[in-house]
């Protein structure tokens, strides 16, 4: 058997397998502000991933590098990172109600085109119903520079999945075996 080639993209990042996906828009693509549809997911990474997060910095850097001259623009020089949109985010800062991002920061990407979506043994997920916002599992993503509509940044790209195991839902639903797991079969109805 043939290994694949590795291309070495230094704009692309593989999360660690304790990425947690919040707002998961995986199957459809959604619209936001009747913008274009895209698939979309938010990647909340703890903080105690430092091996990620390194690796989300560096892409962005470079992202910045390759982008210099969107960037620019019209403008006389390249605005200094530090100053640009960036999409590594700390979620103890811009989440603080939301205990799912505490300890954590979070990178929201999207696509156009939908993820590819395989499970631990990278066999393709199509039950809808294994992927939804909580599962724990990679992400890969690349970062790339943006200049539109008077902003400019570095952007976050999805381009695959991976499900690595299951985590409480996330935004107060409830999975359908919990809800029911305590009835008894015998309930009043059945007499």
């Amino acid at each position: 058997m043939s290994k694949a080639v590795k291309m070495n993209n230094p704009m692309k990042v593989v999360t660690g397998p304790k990425t947690r996906w919040s707002y998961a828009n995986v199957w459809e693509p959604k619209s936001i502000n009747g913008g274009t549809p895209k698939f979309s997911v938010s990647l909340i990474i703890p903080k105690s991933d430092v091996k990620t997060v390194e690796k989300i910095k560096a892409a962005i850097e470079a992202a910045y590098k390759e982008g210099a001259s969107k960037l620019r623009g019209n403008g006389k020089s390249v605005p200094a990172l530090a100053v640009i949109k960036t999409p590594l985010r700390d979620g103890d800062t811009e989440r603080p109600d939301d205990a799912a991002y505490a300890g954590c920061y979070f990178v929201n990407a999207n696509a156009t085109t939908a993820p590819g979506i395989v499970d631990i043994d990278r066999q393709p997920i199509l039950d809808h119903s294994e992927v939804y916002s909580g599962v724990y599992g990679r992400a890969s993503i690349n970062f790339y520079a943006f200049n539109a509509n008077g902003n400019r940044g570095i952007a976050c790209g999805l381009n695959n999945l991976q499900k690595v195991s299951d985590g409480e839902p996330l935004g107060g639903r409830s999975r359908a075996e919990d809800d029911f797991a305590d009835c008894d079969d015998d309930d009043e109805f059945l007499n």
